[in-house]
């Protein structure tokens, strides 16, 4: 039984069933991931939420470093002209763009861009870099923030300055770029399931959803708790579309002119906001083991008693070694401090006590199902790591059984409608290909196509909105 500080703890978080959007905002605030900053749109990263970046940060740099990429920097500012030499590029970013007029107490003759993205400054570089067939290909990667002046915002999942990476990638053919295309993708979709385990639905959007500029663009799609979709990551073929409008070309093997193939990818720290809409619960954030700050608290019990500190320093020094490991030494109770990190979703709890050390054991407490063991010292390492796995496939498990859950199929939009509005999640329903189409199905519930699938199945002979021939499944649903 939890003593009134553990509850009123508990109960200053909103009750995600009855309010989701707003429990979304407790566990963002208690948990320490971020906070509002003084300017509007923008966020202050906590220490445990940017602790949280750098683990996804860390872990998807090596795999992109696995896969031939390097590392550059591009400058933040991008000059007005620079950005409008791709037509379709910049109509797409002109609403979201943040202008600087001023340098100093001068106007300035040009006006400069915040960026929104970097696809004109890898453009205008590549132009100068790339010449040969020998210069090919060239596997860029950014780690960078920013700028997109969005009306509402949220913080992690919608604000005006957020970090990311974005790959730009420059090839000899189209099928290599293509190839780079779906391999980064694919990239995104495991780390999604591997690391964050989050399941995904990988596949193409369409004309009216994809990059503005791109040939293609595909996604990978997860699911929220409150059955909203989440784009997770994006992966985009720009064919030679941006080369032709700043002039990248080279010299192939015949001593001909060609213009490059590019591509371009990109995931961001909105996927911290996928991590607490997935996984989080009425206690708060829970995390899996892989993105987890620290994967084991220590908390000793009755410290002032002789023995206990020291054990609890001896444990902390060797667990240390193999995982994150951190003690509470706080002035807190100890039920106080059972719900803090659950709050913040430590993946295991380690308690230890007098009566623990007489019996040369621990107790091991399990956040994602609460699941308590008293454990040996003795084999405690391997215990913890065997715990950590569990817990991080167990999280997998659930969020894939919720996904599941919460796929449909519809024949038409009123079917769509009433779906979405009774158990929200991703409609499966044929599509012919009309942008009118899609832009009807908006209209009526909100919902846009989240991908067209590479698995293909066929639900019907005749699009769910206007009965014609269908050409392909899409995936639709409301998203964030």
């Amino acid at each position: 039984m939890p003593n009134e500080n553990n509850r009123n703890f508990v109960e200053n978080i909103t009750n995600m069933e009855a309010d989701f959007a707003q429990w979304y905002t407790d566990v963002v605030r208690k948990a320490d991931l971020a906070d509002y900053s003084a300017v509007g749109g923008f966020i202050v990263f906590r220490p445990y939420g940017y602790a949280i970046w750098e683990l996804i940060q860390k872990q998807m740099d090596e795999r992109f470093k696995a896969t031939g990429h390097q590392n550059v920097y591009m400058p933040l500012l991008i000059s007005e002209s620079l950005l409008q030499k791709e037509k379709d590029h910049v109509e797409g970013f002109a609403p979201e763009v943040a202008w600087i007029t001023r340098g100093g107490s001068e106007e300035l003759t040009e006006r400069l861009c915040v960026r929104p993205t970097s696809e004109t400054l890898f453009c205008a570089h590549y132009a100068d870099l790339i010449h040969s067939y020998r210069d090919l290909p060239v596997l860029y990667n950014q780690w960078c923030s920013v700028v997109r002046w969005e009306k509402t915002t949220r913080p992690f999942l919608r604000t005006r300055e957020f970090l990311w990476q974005e790959g730009h990638t420059a090839h000899a053919t189209a099928e290599e770029a293509a190839e780079e295309t779906l391999k980064m993708l694919n990239v995104y979709a495991e780390f999604c399931e591997n690391v964050l385990a989050i399941p995904v639905i990988k596949g193409r959007k369409t004309d009216k959803e994809k990059f503005a500029g791109a040939e293609a663009t595909y996604t990978v799609e997860s699911l929220m708790h409150d059955g909203k979709a989440l784009q997770s990551g994006t992966s985009h073929n720009f064919g030679d579309g941006f080369a032709r409008a700043f002039g990248i070309q080279y010299t192939d093997k015949n001593n001909e002119l060609k213009y490059v193939h590019q591509t371009s990818w990109g995931f961001s720290t909105r996927m911290i906001g996928g991590l607490i809409m997935v996984h989080g619960d009425n206690s708060g954030l829970c995390l899996p083991p892989k993105a987890a700050p620290v994967q084991v608290i220590i908390v000793p019990i009755a410290a002032h008693k002789a023995g206990v500190l020291d054990k609890a320093d001896s444990l902390l020094e060797t667990l240390s070694a193999k995982f994150r490991v951190k003690m509470d030494m706080s002035d807190k109770s100890p039920g106080w401090k059972f719900s803090e990190h659950e709050m913040k979703g430590v993946p295991l709890r380690l308690e230890l006590g007098p009566k623990d050390i007489e019996n040369n054991q621990c107790v091991l407490v399990r956040r994602d199902t609460g699941g308590k063991a008293a454990v040996s010292l003795d084999t405690l390492e391997n215990e913890i790591e065997s715990l950590l796995k569990d817990i991080q496939a167990n999280l997998l498990d659930k969020a894939r059984l919720r996904l599941e859950s919460r796929i449909f199929a519809a024949n038409s939009v009123d079917e769509m409608t009433d779906i979405l509005n009774a158990t929200p999640g991703f409609i499966k329903a044929m599509w012919c290909g009309d942008e009118e189409c899609e832009n009807a199905i908006k209209e009526a519930n909100g919902a846009t196509a989240r991908c067209i699938p590479f698995e293909q199945e066929h639900v019907s002979d005749a699009c769910v909105c206007c009965g014609k021939p269908a050409q392909s499944l899409v995936y639709w649903g409301r998203a964030y």
